[in-house]
């Protein structure tokens, strides 16, 4: 993966990689010592004078993931040079643990690249939960990673529950925090982080209903835990689910939370285009 820049001014090449090209001192410094950096094709350091009419080139190469590739389908819904986006399938984990190294998302990704051709990393802005599903946007860098990060890509998720809010539209405003050790899990306390969450009711049914919900925030089991909360579990939530809401879901045939990741929108960090990418993935 390359970036390029045409120089409209004089000064050192680390203030064009800083300010122009919005690279982290920790990546330039990689890319220096990696021997990453040319100007009109000639290896240089970051203390080089750029002179207006320079054209800067970064090299950036990350080195291969020390997890297998799998050739198992993938459903792509958006690709670039920079980007990857695609649906995650319940079930499925992100990333490959010391526990697990087979039959995660990351496998199967760098599995779709060898078969493509493609030399690239897996960085995943959006890190779902194992049994939540829907779109995952991936940077093949991660120079494009960080610029993803400071972009805040608005998401938005549909989730069917047990019983809805009286309100059409709404805000729910609850601290979020960890419960004690050995837990894992969260919940809404006082003294917690704060924590928002935006919802619209797109469909209302005898016993459940669809929510479009928007994490303003982005905690822990937010969404799982708001609902909850609000008296309005996700089905088939294992974890934050009513005995009510499970029972409903066993009759159902939910045996994880019917949560999916919906969709993003933003600000393409290289080209500048507004996005707005959906998942194939209902609830």
């Amino acid at each position: 993966m390359e970036l390029t820049h045409i120089a409209r001014r004089e000064g050192k090449l680390s203030g064009f990689l800083k300010n122009e090209l919005h690279m982290s001192t920790g990546l330039m410094n990689r890319v220096k010592w990696a021997d990453g950096l040319r100007v009109n094709g000639q290896s240089v350091h970051t203390d080089y004078q750029v002179k207006p009419g320079d054209r800067i080139l970064v090299l950036l190469e990350e080195a291969p993931p020390d997890y297998p590739a799998e050739a198992d389908p993938l459903t792509v819904l958006y690709e670039d040079d920079w980007l990857l986006a695609v649906d995650k399938p319940q079930g499925m984990l992100i990333h490959p643990s010391r526990n697990r190294i087979t039959g995660t998302l990351a496998n199967l990704v760098q599995g779709y690249y060898e078969a493509q051709g493609i030399t690239a990393a897996f960085h995943p802005l959006t890190r779902l939960d194992r049994d939540t599903f829907g779109i995952v946007l991936i940077a093949k860098g991660a120079y494009v990673h960080a610029l993803l990060q400071q972009a805040r890509p608005q998401k938005r998720y549909h989730a069917r529950t047990f019983g809805g809010p009286e309100e059409d539209v709404g805000i729910i405003d609850a601290p979020i925090a960890r419960k004690p050790l050995p837990s894992l899990l969260r919940e809404v306390r006082p003294e917690g982080k704060p924590s928002l969450t935006r919802f619209r009711v797109l469909e209302r049914g005898e016993e459940s209903c669809v929510l479009e919900l928007e994490p303003v925030t982005g905690r822990t089991h937010q969404l799982r835990l708001h609902c909850a909360y609000m008296g309005f579990p996700i089905l088939g939530d294992p974890q934050y689910g009513s005995p009510e809401s499970l029972a409903y879901s066993e009759g159902l045939g939910l045996s994880s939370q019917a949560l999916c990741a919906k969709s993003l929108r933003f600000i393409h960090p290289i080209t500048g285009e507004e996005l707005i990418l959906e998942s194939n993935m209902e609830v």
